[in-house]
């Protein structure tokens, strides 16, 4: 089976916390012929799968190799810190990073808020995955920050979250290899920046619209006036090219040559 035999389709990683959903459902809705298929991968590996081709796109938290991975902003995650719902924090509507000073503060090894320095206490191993640190906070054994987004999709009865004003933040991006800016990666950006399905930036969705459209010869209405035909006198003037006196011809339509009136005197 030829290259050209191999049927398109579209494979899109994305991290924990990502909903891709409405994405998704607008790629089936405009490119029915060609499957969708989600590649779910840990957060540190978001950048091997797309430098090794395991996924043509990626929605994914920076940092990323920009080096070889074009990036487009998506949003900023609000950061949160994950709490027993009995714990004193849980009275506030939102904390700092210094109110959680007394604190024994998780920090898994999967982390992706990059701190420079961690709040609180450390504790005395740290988690292998958000999901085990989750597990801790739920036991009593420390508190977790973490992009709200995590904190969603770890969800627990018994556990609840508030804002962090001064943490760090995480930003998600739409990463691809640049080299393989392929039409249906156009095609995946359109639909993520809000393109509308005739828009001309979408490829393989616009590319009759891209096409040049030949020019119609517009109507010479600013251009030289013809001349009249050998002689013929043009419109209000005389076969001379002169216009004529006012009052000197008769009436409108008068035939050639004919008689002047004399004038009425005036009473």
């Amino acid at each position: 089976m030829t290259g050209s035999d191999v049927s398109p389709s579209f494979r899109l990683a994305y991290v924990p916390g990502v909903t891709p959903t409405k994405w998704v459902r607008i790629w089936n809705e405009r490119l029915p012929d060609v499957p969708l298929t989600l590649v779910p991968v840990p957060p540190a590996e978001a950048g091997e799968v797309l430098r090794g081709g395991g996924a043509d796109a990626g929605i994914v938290r920076l940092p990323v190799d920009r080096t070889v991975l074009s990036a487009i902003p998506l949003y900023t995650e609000t950061t949160v810190v994950v709490i027993p719902k009995d714990h004193l924090v849980a009275a506030a509507d939102e904390v700092a990073t210094e109110d959680l000073a007394d604190e024994i503060v998780l920090h898994p090894l999967d982390d992706v808020l990059g701190w420079e320095q961690l709040p609180g206490r450390p504790a005395i191993e740290r988690p292998a995955t958000t999901a085990d640190a989750i597990e801790l906070v739920a036991a009593g054994v420390g508190v977790l920050v973490v992009p709200q987004s995590l904190a969603r999709l770890h969800h627990r009865k018994d556990l609840t979250y508030r804002t962090v004003t001064d943490a760090p933040q995480s930003s998600v991006v739409l990463s691809w290899p640049e080299e393989e800016t392929t039409d249906l990666v156009e095609d995946f950006i359109g639909i993520v920046r809000g393109r509308t399905v005739n828009s001309s930036r979408g490829r393989s969705q616009a590319q009759a619209q891209d096409k040049p459209q030949p020019k119609s010869k517009r109507p010479d209405a600013g251009g030289a006036r013809r001349k009249p035909a050998a002689g013929k006198a043009g419109a209000g003037k005389t076969a001379a090219g002169k216009s004529p006196r006012r009052g000197a011809g008769g009436p409108k339509g008068a035939p050639k040559g004919a008689k002047r009136g004399k004038p009425r005197r005036r009473s």
